[in-house]
């Protein structure tokens, strides 16, 4: 029993000096909503306890919570909803990338490298960035359109918060679901036991159906995507390195690794077809916008 509470604990330490990273990241975003969540509580209670401000012998009341509510919505006097703000914030740029190409992009990228076994050439840093520029070159019709419907009108006070959201999320549900096929849409929906009476289209899906249906398939559809076009760019790198392998073995040379001979090769192949330019025209015209 010592020994195997001892592995355990090895195994343990070894689990979080591997992902020391991902712990680091995770204790410091936790540790950031905390404060967040606890200085909002704070200010809550002080506003609470001192709602009057005294100016040149005349008392004016300042309510703090309906600033913040016409502001973002929220009231600022109930600490679950100032909770649920600071939770929506943090998962909002996950939500944002996975609701838009951004999934596809990357994920194709790094095939490519891996495809072409470069290590860590081009780094994450410069494939994230490529990435999230041509994201934005693609999703800027629809970031036109949430401005047109809903930021104008919100900001001239023609539309409420709440008509605003819904009026955003329209464009943004209709490029997902342009993008989703129709056996991932298929599949969720007998998940969630909902169904469309007649023909399966955008309208019906755009009109009966919420993010939580759409959300999910939409990221089915773009994974199956990315890794198919993964599969179609593997294919002529995986020739060559055939081709590398078999001149090898017929030469007698064993030892000698084949994908050092084969890298520059298709590094050479790569540049002469200009395969960044082929890579991303293909990723962007394989959206439906």
């Amino acid at each position: 029993m010592g020994k195997l509470s001892v592995g355990y604990v090895s195994a343990v330490k070894k689990t979080i000096y591997d992902n020391k990273r991902i712990f680091i990241r995770f204790i410091v975003s936790l540790m950031v909503s905390i404060i967040l969540i606890v200085c909002a509580c704070s200010l809550t209670a002080s506003a609470a306890e001192n709602p009057g401000d005294t100016t040149s012998g005349s008392q004016t009341v300042v309510d703090d919570s309906s600033v913040i509510k016409d502001l973002i919505g929220v009231d600022g006097s109930q600490p679950l909803e100032v909770i649920l703000l600071v939770t929506i914030l943090s998962l909002a740029p996950s939500l944002l990338v996975m609701m838009t190409s951004f999934g596809r992009i990357i994920i194709c990228f790094s095939f490519l490298r891996t495809a072409m076994q470069t290590q860590s050439t081009p780094p994450n840093m410069v494939l994230t960035g490529l990435a999230l520029f041509l994201t934005i070159f693609i999703m800027f019709p629809v970031f036109v359109e949430i401005n047109e419907v809903a930021y104008e009108p919100y900001s001239k006070g023609e539309i409420t918060t709440e008509e605003a959201i819904v009026k955003a999320g329209e464009p943004l549900k209709e490029f997902m679901l342009k993008q989703t096929s129709n056996d991932d849409m298929q599949f969720f929906l007998e998940l969630s036991g909902k169904e469309i009476d007649g023909e399966i289209t955008i309208e019906n899906y755009k009109d009966e159906l919420g993010f939580e249906v759409v959300i999910p398939a939409f990221i089915l559809s773009e994974l199956k995507r990315a890794f198919q076009m993964g599969f179609l760019i593997f294919i002529p790198f995986l020739v060559i390195d055939l081709v590398v392998s078999s001149t090898l073995m017929a030469m007698g040379m064993m030892m000698l690794p084949p994908a050092m001979i084969s890298l520059p090769f298709k590094i050479m192949l790569f540049v002469l077809v200009d395969g960044w330019q082929l890579m991303v025209g293909t990723l962007v015209v394989s959206y439906n916008l």
